[in-house]
């Protein structure tokens, strides 16, 4: 982990290439925020993405969901997850799916592709898989509108426990967040 006053101290490049994924695949989060330093802690950075992201478009929200991969998916399954994202899955069980867990999830994935153009997301690390399958059906509820202010919020968390990886809590916060199982 590093300092504040290190994270301070980046020039951009350096700033890009140690949060350039804390949004997933997307550097320019990090690029957008550069300026916003000195940052006072982690929270503080936080929010500078969290506001980053409420500021994009409509279809600039979009873009950020759907360069996330399919959890469990072909991108898993071939091994070429960003580090982050396998460890996030690891952690949420997804890599020990039984066959008929697998095909759920996959299906699963697949209708929701189709009904909202951009694939299902959620923090894994604070989920385990039964919770991620009910999760995922449930969801599949939703309206375009309300999904994508969902899996934005759900970026937000992954962003912030991505962050905390860096950066570690700030003074008198937790580690991680409670995980749903």
């Amino acid at each position: 982990m590093i300092t504040m006053a290190d994270v301070n101290q980046m020039d951009f490049e350096q700033f890009i290439e140690r949060f350039g994924n804390v949004v997933e695949h997307c550097p320019l989060a990090a690029g957008a925020i550069w300026a916003s330093r000195p940052f006072s802690d982690v929270n503080d950075i936080h929010e500078c993405v969290s506001t980053f992201l409420d500021s994009l478009p409509y279809h600039g929200r979009q873009a950020v969901l759907r360069v996330h991969p399919d959890l469990a998916g072909r991108v898993a399954q071939q091994g070429t997850l960003t580090s982050e994202s396998a460890g996030e899955q690891r952690s949420a069980g997804l890599t020990e799916l039984t066959e008929e867990e697998r095909q759920q999830l996959t299906d699963q994935n697949h209708r929701y592709k189709a009904k909202f153009g951009f694939p299902f997301v959620v923090c894994a690390r604070q989920n385990k898989k039964a919770a991620i399958l009910s999760g995922l059906e449930e969801r599949l509820r939703n309206d375009e509108d309300e999904e994508l202010r969902t899996g934005l919020e759900e970026v937000k968390k992954i962003t912030y426990l991505r962050l905390l990886d860096i950066v570690g809590p700030a003074e008198g916060q937790p580690e991680t967040a409670e995980r749903e199982d």
